[in-house]
């Protein structure tokens, strides 16, 4: 069956990356090198409470919104990393310096829209005020209250406040930050573990090459720029393996980004987990339709473990 990609499931089970090849599962054509500003639209949000729980709050400056209030957020530039596009936007809106903690979560609208939220900790810095009101914002305040009491620029962020609150609290998940590996296209790369009622695990793994965790691209012409994120995964489980299981949902596991990649390419490969219940039909994995693709039998049992409890503990991935 040839050698199993444990050291490829050990870093991205710790929240890190691998580097993406040039092999992309259910892709006859090379997928298509992403142009921040043009193909794609990442955007940063940041959510940051002081030593007294108050969350930090900007007053828009922009005139569809002038004088509602939000968290701070913005686009990516091109060129530019994740978290560096996070402090920038903290700082110019905020007055504030910042240090990341981790992901909350990841929200999409295709490839066309996706926006990373934060939960990140200030590290210095003053508050913006009135008379220092520029085109980025008007001014910032630590709030205590509930975020319903002030004029809000859109209650989207409310979601956000609530996951900050609990991960706060009690955190779901582990850390979760950007690494910096290049990537030219958009792109997951997908850890599907099926079980049976036995409690058996299997992985399924891509064979060109060196045996690895399947890569799928995303957006790769402009007419799909506007599915969700999931699409080519679950066109991967319909069209190579001829099975719909229904699945729960997407975790995220990782993001790799590094600003200015191969070609000045902005891609992200996103490392994904695809829960799905245990099969009531039969004791091993579905046939797979696609020779290139087969499935691992897990057998050592510290790191079966670790994929079942990673499991349960993800970035939440909104669309």
């Amino acid at each position: 069956m040839g050698d199993a990609p444990t050291a490829e499931l050990d870093a991205l089970l710790d929240g890190g990356g691998w580097e993406v090849g040039d092999t992309f599962e259910g892709s006859p054509a090379p997928p298509v090198p992403v142009s921040l500003g043009r193909t794609a639209c990442y955007v940063v949000m940041a959510v940051l409470f002081n030593e007294e729980g108050a969350v930090l709050l900007v007053q828009e400056a922009k005139p569809e919104c002038r004088g509602r209030w939000y968290l701070p957020a913005g686009r990516m530039e091109p060129g530019e990393g994740v978290v560096e596009a996070l402090r920038r936007e903290v700082k110019e809106e905020s007055g504030l310096e910042c240090e990341p903690i981790t992901l909350l979560a990841l929200e999409e609208r295709g490839p066309a829209w996706i926006r990373f939220a934060f939960l990140a900790r200030p590290a210095g810095g003053t508050l913006k005020t009135l008379e220092e009101a520029d085109a980025e914002s008007l001014q910032a305040t630590w709030w205590s209250g509930d975020p319903r009491e002030l004029p809000l620029r859109s209650l989207d962020i409310l979601p956000v406040l609530d996951l900050a609150t609990r991960y706060h609290r009690s955190p779901p998940h582990p850390p979760t930050l950007p690494r910096e590996l290049p990537c030219a296209p958009l792109c997951l790369r997908l850890l599907l573990p099926f079980t049976n009622t036995a409690g058996d695990l299997w992985v399924l793994l891509g064979t060109a090459g060196t045996p690895h965790l399947p890569v799928v691209a995303c957006g790769t012409s402009p007419p799909k720029l506007h599915g969700g994120l999931c699409l080519p995964v679950l066109r991967l489980l319909r069209d190579c393996l001829s099975w719909d299981p229904h699945p729960r949902a997407l975790g995220l596991l990782g993001v790799q980004h590094r600003a200015g990649g191969p070609g000045g390419a902005d891609g992200i490969c996103f490392n994904v987990v695809l829960s799905t219940p245990p099969s009531t039909h039969g004791d091993v994995p579905p046939k797979l339709s696609d020779p290139t693709l087969r499935w691992w039998h897990v057998e050592e049992e510290g790191l079966r473990g670790r994929i079942l409890q990673r499991l349960q503990a993800t970035v939440p991935i909104r669309s």
